[in-house]
């Protein structure tokens, strides 16, 4: 599992985590039973506190996509996040393309981005 931190992204460390997994997840890079590594040693590796990795599993098993076995790791249980209605999907997405407007985007750059990220998350 290949995962960055970026500090220069204004999401906070344990975000950045999450959405890497779950990029790594929806890719099928990180298939049902995968094991993840160890909190301390993905804490390690990106050079942030061990209770920051913490938080990230934690948010990654309240969300239905890996479980949590405390002493043997967390394990990769599902490429669904738990229940998530469209309505809050389509809120998270309206707040996206929001921003993509905001940021002086035209439409056709922004359905290339989009299609972009969707060519590259269902690559298989």
């Amino acid at each position: 599992m290949y995962i960055t931190i970026d500090e220069t992204d204004r999401r906070p460390f344990y975000r950045q985590v999450v959405d890497e997994i779950k990029s790594l997840i929806a890719r099928g890079e990180l298939l049902e039973g995968s094991s993840l590594p160890p909190v301390r040693q993905v804490a390690s590796d990106l050079g942030v506190n061990l209770n920051t990795i913490a938080f990230a599993y934690r948010k990654l098993q309240q969300e239905g996509l890996i479980k949590i076995k405390h002493g043997s790791g967390a394990i990769v249980t599902s490429r669904v996040l738990g229940e998530k209605s469209n309505e809050h999907l389509r809120a998270q997405l309206s707040t996206a393309l929001t921003h993509l407007v905001l940021a002086g985007l035209k439409r056709s750059e922004i359905k290339t981005l989009v299609d972009g990220e969707l060519d590259r998350l269902l690559k298989n």
